[in-house]
């Protein structure tokens, strides 16, 4: 049901409540009545629904909630006449409906990434020292980390080819193609240095910046044992939006 069938909806639900009137026995003093039950449900569907299309400052919730109050029978006149507008303004493109929220890749991926050294480390910890995965290298890495990212994506891409940089070509570690954006990870082991590391990350963001596919570059390493000595600094002359417009940002933790 679209947003104009659901305010028909309303609309002829609305006028059911009408049909509830019962007016007084002549010569008694006293109020019109409704179906006070059927008119509470259709004027909090009515007002919830309209709240949830408009902007919270469009004058039609306004007025619908100052109006549409003790359930007579004018109320309820009121409030259908305020749902035919809405109607006839959406169906006229007049009156903006409210966008939907998109969906944010980064968002559930800094949460993953911020998370993993904790994920990692429970894992360790299996009943009667069972099996497990412990994360020493890359691979190790990888594994997880594509089995989390199934969480948030269906359609993950592991190790495409990305094309020729400085004479040689290699293998992204995840390619997320609906959204563009590219996942390249990386493990801390002793002998690698921070100047090195950044020099490995230099030329993945350069590799990148001509693929297709990628117009978002996510680099996450994962340092559990603190081998980088400043990685908030690191991080910071690193992310960027470089001017073929990729977008990078590198994530080290913990």
């Amino acid at each position: 049901m679209d947003d104009n069938e659901r305010l028909q909806f309303l609309i002829e639900k609305g006028n059911d409540v009408l049909k509830t009137y019962k007016p007084n026995p002549p010569n008694t003093f006293g109020f019109e009545t409704l179906d006070s039950g059927q008119f509470i449900g259709w004027k909090t569907q009515a007002l919830t629904f309209i709240q949830s299309i408009l902007p919270s400052d469009s004058p039609y919730i306004e007025i619908f909630k100052s109006n549409v109050k003790k359930g007579f029978n004018t109320d309820v006149n009121e409030g259908i006449g305020i749902l035919e507008s809405v109607k006839e303004d959406l169906k006229l493109g007049l009156y903006k409906i409210k966008d939907e929220p998109t969906f944010q890749p980064a968002t559930p991926l800094i949460n993953i990434f911020e998370k993993f050294h904790i994920i990692s480390r429970q894992l360790r910890n299996r009943y009667n020292t069972r099996p497990t995965l412990d994360v020493q290298d890359e691979y190790d890495l990888q594994n997880l980390l594509h089995s989390l990212l199934h969480l948030y994506f269906e359609d993950i891409r592991p190790e495409e080819w990305t094309p020729s940089y400085a004479g040689k070509s290699s293998r992204m570690d995840f390619l997320l193609k609906d959204f563009k954006l590219v996942i390249e990870v990386k493990k801390t082991r002793k002998g690698l240095t921070e100047k090195e590391l950044g020099s490995q990350l230099i030329d993945d963001i350069g590799r990148y910046r001509s693929h297709p596919d990628c117009k978002t570059l996510i680099c996450f390493t994962y340092d559990p044992e603190g081998l980088i000595g400043n990685p908030r600094g690191l991080e910071n002359d690193l992310n960027r939006v470089d001017e073929s417009g990729l977008i990078v940002k590198v994530i080290i933790r913990p």
